[in-house]
């Protein structure tokens, strides 16, 4: 089993050391190439004062279990004032905390301790729009048509008698057009503005100088308090093309065996002109600050474009994160994206959950079928098992944190959770089950918060003191799940996942690099990384011998034979 198949190109001299073209002297030590991240989603992390939501207060009681669970790093989802009206993606000031979150004076102190615990911290950063509650916006509808405040946004006459109908025919995210008409001050029917997102949530216009000034601001507002970098939502968006045109039949994403054509509003060439001068920006620190890119885009080819060495650092990989439990569809997606990021000289940024799709317990307890299940509305109707979907959960991590480059853990990812799929209709606040009328679930089944201790609600996740219960409820079957629970049983979820990340930097094969496939039984896969290390993944095959003169260095339960079961990953140490 241990015949070699052709070798991804390596692109790093060792792990964490990347050999900057043109100048084989000159090495560099960029842990974003090796590091894993964790995502915490404020509201529902850790509840300091009893509202309900979590804050900042308590994720600071809690940043020692990040740091304990061995990541490099935590991306701290939108924390910035906000009306709430998509879960703070809707920002009405980029500069500042959100009062239920706490002050910007506790979040330079959590920054201070992060650091001081060994973590690098990250934040949201969301520059395709705004809330309708920025300043900005509520200038723009003062103001006249063709006013210098308008034109920070998008905005236009409609088309039709009167205007009366929609500027083109694009289509909001969460449902319905993408236009809503304003009133002008007089109180008369007046332009119309654009928002991909919610209508809460209004597009800035790119071409515009002073947007980029301002978020080139923001930037340095939180890069000099300290802040490691920033996740960009949405950054396969921002520029729309000059004219508006109708988006007809083209079709986003672009299916992978299509003909592309330009998009007019996503995954547009000009978005590259800003992260360019986002990059020189960060650069100019003392140490560099860093990016990873939010960039819905299906093919490969098109999102290393974001990892260019002179653009962002590092984009999530979704393809991966979507693709079925099957070998093929498995393998096809890590050798497309390591092809195309080796073309870049970029680190692979894998991810397997995030708070906008279905939590991967879920995905994997369905049927699998060819096509991707992403959302809670794509697994309704499939059967569900979730003691099959936690043992795929657990191989596929341990798979996605043996190949080549960084990681991402979801909160809760570490605790084996799976998808809230009962949630009422009367708790859902996810703008998508609103906009929709109710046809999609939304995204809501993916952010309960967490359970931390106790038996049941809100295990906690609150204080004893609290005066008001989880701003979503939670299922009280994850009585078994919590992290007090997990804490000291070997062969828990979050056992393996400290384990696994304990190896990973132990293990001078883990981290940046490059792969080799070798021969694997059909239905299972396998590949070594240099020194010594190889992972064999059985995906759907009968229980699988170990190979020859390996040994295990973590894995899934073995069968009484010492193989390898279906749905089971080990990490070995070659002979």
């Amino acid at each position: 089993m241990w015949d070699v198949r052709p070798v991804v190109p390596a692109f790093c001299s060792r792990r964490g050391e990347a050999i900057l073209a043109g100048d084989s002297n000159d090495v560099i030590s960029d842990w974003w190439r090796n590091a894993v991240v964790y995502q915490v989603y404020p509201r529902s992390f850790r509840d300091g004062n009893g509202d309900g939501i979590g804050d900042i207060a308590g994720l600071r009681e809690r940043l020692p279990y990040v740091a304990q669970l061995g990541v490099d790093a935590l991306w701290i989802s939108p924390w910035y004032p906000s009306p709430m009206k998509d879960a703070g993606y809707d920002v009405s000031d980029y500069r500042d905390i959100d009062p239920v979150f706490g002050t910007l004076a506790e979040a330079e102190a959590l920054i201070v301790e992060g650091h001081d615990l060994g973590l690098r911290v990250l934040l949201d950063l969301v520059p395709n729009h705004t809330s309708d509650q920025h300043p900005w916006f509520q200038d723009a509808l003062a103001a006249a048509p063709g006013s210098s405040a308008r034109d920070r946004y998008v905005f236009r006459d409609g088309r039709g008698r009167d205007g009366a109908d929609p500027p083109n025919d694009w289509m909001s995210q969460f449902g319905g057009s993408a236009w809503t008409r304003t009133a002008e001050p007089d109180g008369k029917p007046g332009q119309w503005y654009l928002h991909l997102f919610a209508p809460e949530q209004p597009d800035l216009n790119w071409t515009n100088r002073e947007v980029r000034a301002d978020f080139e601001e923001t930037l340095r507002f939180w890069f000099d308090r300290g802040v490691d970098g920033f996740r960009v939502d949405v950054a396969h968006g921002l520029v729309k093309a000059e004219g508006l045109e109708d988006i007809g039949d083209r079709l986003w994403p672009v299916p992978r065996l299509a003909e592309e054509s330009e998009h007019p509003h996503w995954d547009r060439e000009e978005v590259h002109e800003i992260y360019r001068q986002w990059r020189q920006l960060a650069d100019s620190y003392a140490e560099p600050r860093v990016f990873v890119a939010e960039a819905w885009v299906s093919q490969p080819d098109r999102l290393v474009r974001y990892v260019r060495h002179d653009e962002l650092h590092t984009a999530f990989n979704f393809n991966f994160l979507v693709a079925p439990w099957r070998t093929t569809q498995i393998r096809e997606t890590i050798d497309r994206t390591l092809e195309a990021h080796v073309s870049a000289g970029a680190p692979a940024t894998w991810v397997l959950a995030n708070h906008d799709v279905a939590r991967e317990v879920s995905r994997y307890a369905r049927p699998q079928p060819a096509h991707e299940l992403r959302r809670l509305d794509d697994l309704l109707t499939l059967p569900a098992d979730v003691a099959l979907g936690t043992r795929r959960a657990r191989a596929a991590a341990l798979l996605m944190l043996a190949l080549p480059g960084s990681a991402y853990i979801y909160q809760g990812q570490e605790l084996g959770l799976p998808e809230v799929e009962d949630l009422s209709d009367a708790v859902l606040q996810d703008p998508a089950f609103e906009h929709t009328r109710g046809q999609s679930r939304g995204r809501d089944g993916c952010r309960v918060p967490l359970p931390w201790c106790g038996i049941g609600p809100p295990f906690g996740f609150s204080p004893p003191d609290a005066t008001a219960d989880p701003w979503l409820p939670q299922p009280r079957a994850w009585a078994d799940l919590t992290a007090a629970a997990q804490d000291q049983d070997p062969e828990s979820t979050l056992a393996l996942y400290r384990e696994a990340l304990r190896w990973r930097h132990d293990e001078p094969a883990l981290g940046d690099g490059a792969l080799q496939w070798l021969d694997a039984p059909e239905g299972a896969l396998l590949f070594t990384r240099e020194p010594r290390f190889a992972c064999l993944v059985n995906v759907a095959a009968s229980p699988l011998p170990l190979p020859t003169g390996s040994r295990v260095l973590l894995s899934g339960p073995l069968t009484p034979t010492g193989q390898l079961p279906a749905d089971t990953t080990a990490w070995l140490h070659k002979p």
